[in-house]
């Protein structure tokens, strides 16, 4: 529907260098490397979107709220979050549409993982 596998390899490149230079985002990655982050999300993402099931092949069930349960995500954070994939969404310049329908998924799934009222 987005544009596949390319579209969300960029978005996730994209993202991933806001997050490499944000200083409470950067400490949620323990990896030195982002690259298997950037791998993971792309994966997860495709699968979501109807791709191949590779993330799940690979890693189970995204389980996300568990996954992400180990970080404090407070409102600061989802919105750092969301600021850098805000940006990454808006450099694929996909048509209203597409954009708005998954702008509307990334913007759920950053508030359903909230896990703290704090920052």
């Amino acid at each position: 529907m987005v544009g596949g596998a390319q579209t969300f390899k960029k978005l996730v490149d994209k993202f991933y260098e806001g997050v490499a230079g944000d200083a409470l985002l950067r400490p949620m990655y323990p990896e030195e490397d982002l690259g298997p982050a950037v791998e993971r999300l792309q994966l997860f993402l495709e699968q979501y979107w109807g791709g191949p099931s590779t993330y799940q092949e690979q890693r189970g069930h995204p389980r996300l709220r568990m996954r992400h349960n180990a970080f404090k995500i407070g409102p600061t954070a989802r919105d750092a979050w969301l600021l850098h994939m805000r940006a990454a969404l808006e450099s694929l310049e996909l048509p209203p549409l597409q954009e708005a329908e998954l702008w509307g998924y990334l913007d759920s799934a950053a508030r359903s993982l909230l896990n703290s009222a704090e920052d």
